[in-house]
């Protein structure tokens, strides 16, 4: 288990709700998984799901590993009778559900349901190379997963079908900036990668892009919007300047966009979260550099000890548990918790 851990790492409840207005006390969090399989046979999804729930069963912990801090929850609770808003995760290259699960329950602590896929080819427990280079399933794998929650209230309870938000950290923001209409030239990439060469980025081409040839680039390049999501939050993305200017521009719906300020891999946050920041509509999007965090502060809290822990198992990973030195991964997290709250309740409100 700890192994797999370290190599997906290669790449609060009860709180006031917002809603621009004083609203109710949310509920305790329930969590279960479930999977949805394809038609084709061909990309399962195993998907996490946590929800507001009156259930009085006893918490456990969610998320939980040596190295890393989970949350309590509910397993298995039945859904609560009310219908919510829901938002749908995407986690980053070599990760899964657990990297957000943190932020999971900051949602459902505000009345969110809230819905992670693990994307095939790019979780840690499914690395399968031909399901990675199908780089534009990661989008269709969120709206499958809207699709599921969305038409079964047995999983985790009501939708409100207006008002449903997507949120990513790092592979996971470029896939929720596709599911918003952005498409992907790979002939812009590769020239990019020639001007800016960059092996944190640049060297994901050969897993990610090349292998499916002219059909990937097909694909990319006419990734169409979901409709159904009304905002997305990105967290530090990466692969960003393959995106096009012009369909970046054609994004209309709000867009909060984070940037990591403490640079780990020798490309500035400008020159990826930024530059989807500065070719996307001004009035609709708000950009957020956090000067103390890095790349990885988006995820998980680490447990006392875990870079010693991961160094010994794994040298150089040890990087996923440091942060910028500023602040706690703890303070890191409050902010951008409360940034995304107060993004949501503004951009999909309530009716």
């Amino acid at each position: 288990m700890m192994k797999q851990t370290m190599a997906a790492l290669a790449a609060g409840l009860s709180i006031l709700m917002l809603t621009g207005s004083f609203a109710a006390v949310a509920e305790q969090v329930g969590f279960r998984q479930t999977e949805l399989t394809d038609k084709s046979g061909n990309r399962d999804l195993k998907v996490a799901l946590w929800y507001p729930t009156s259930d009085t069963k006893p918490v456990v912990m969610i998320g939980e590993n040596p190295a890393f801090i989970g949350i309590e929850a509910i397993k298995d609770a039945a859904p609560d009778k009310n219908a919510h808003p829901l938002v749908v995760l995407s986690h980053g290259y070599g990760g899964s559900w657990r990297n957000l699960n943190w932020l999971a329950g900051e949602l459902v602590g505000q009345g969110y349901i809230v819905a992670a896929p693990d994307h095939p080819g790019t979780t840690t427990f499914n690395r399968d190379k031909e399901q990675a280079a199908k780089l534009w399933e990661r989008p269709h794998d969120l709206s499958r997963v809207i699709d599921a929650v969305s038409s079964d209230s047995a999983l985790a309870g009501r939708v409100e079908s207006k008002r449903i938000a997507a949120i990513g950290h790092s592979l996971g923001g470029w896939s929720v900036v596709a599911l918003a209409g952005a498409q992907f030239d790979r002939e812009r990439f590769e020239k990019d990668c020639k001007d800016n060469p960059n092996p944190r980025t640049c060297g994901l081409a050969d897993e990610l892009i090349n292998p499916q040839g002219d059909v990937a680039a097909e694909k990319l390049k006419t990734m169409k919007a979901d409709p159904r999501v009304g905002a997305i939050v990105s967290l530090d993305l990466g692969l960003a300047r393959g995106f096009t200017p012009e369909s970046l521009n054609s994004i209309s719906v709000p867009a909060l966009i984070f940037g990591a300020g403490v640079d780990i891999g020798d490309l500035p946050a400008k020159m990826e979260s930024g530059y989807i920041a500065e070719n996307m509509p001004d009035k609709a999007t708000q950009y957020i550099e956090i000067a103390d965090a890095a790349h990885f502060s988006f995820m998980q809290n680490c447990k006392a000890g875990a870079v010693e822990m991961i160094e010994a198992e794994m040298p150089g990973d040890g990087i996923v548990c440091k942060d910028g030195g500023g602040r706690s991964r703890e303070a890191i997290h409050r902010k951008v918790a409360d940034k995304i709250i107060a993004f949501l309740a503004k951009s999909i409100p309530a009716q």
